[in-house]
């Protein structure tokens, strides 16, 4: 085989790039094996990340699991400073249960349940810009005159019997007299 872009030999088929200028030459392998037909690559991706659901579901669940590490050593930090009440503890205990808990509420009855979509909050700060968007002319459109002719007095309107509906059939009847007539 010879190098497609500057066409010296390849040596040996263990060799991935030609010896004179660099060419990566496994690809090049691949398609003469296969006729001159690209290689059929994986059509799955490796990776999808979770569903907007589970990520909140966990983030709910790592805050809970976080009040267990956090409550403990504000308890003893409180002994240790000689905190007669332990109102940081409680307000802490309060905030991060009840927090991964309303994380895990909201994310499993808002949340998009669909793998790799987007939360409410990615749709929505990704579509904020587009209503934001400036043009780059920022200026106010041409003037635009109408003659004083075009107005009409008041008063002068059409007549309204021209505009009341005039019958479906009324058509068709005079139609069918005008072909009578004539027969």
């Amino acid at each position: 085989m010879f190098c497609p872009k500057c066409g010296q030999e390849r040596i040996s088929m263990d060799t991935s790039f030609c010896s004179r200028c660099g060419f990566l030459l496994t690809g090049t392998a691949d398609i003469l094996q296969l006729g001159g037909l690209l290689p059929r690559l994986s059509s799955e991706p490796s990776y999808q990340p979770p569903s907007p659901r589970s990520r909140g579901i966990k983030q709910g669940a790592f805050i809970l699991l976080l009040s267990i590490l956090i409550i403990p050593l504000l308890t003893v930090f409180s002994i240790l400073i000689n905190l007669r009440t332990p109102a940081l503890v409680i307000v802490a205990a309060i905030l991060l249960l009840s927090g991964g808990m309303l994380r895990m509420a909201y994310a499993w009855m808002f949340e998009s349940p669909v793998r790799g979509g987007f939360s409410f909050e990615e749709n929505t700060l990704s579509a904020s810009p587009s209503f934001h968007k400036r043009t780059a002319n920022a200026e106010l459109p041409p003037q635009q005159t109408y003659p004083a002719s075009s107005y009409a007095a008041p008063g002068k309107g059409p007549d309204t019997r021209d505009l009341e509906p005039r019958s479906v059939t009324e058509h068709t009847t005079r139609h069918l007299k005008n072909t009578t007539a004539d027969q």
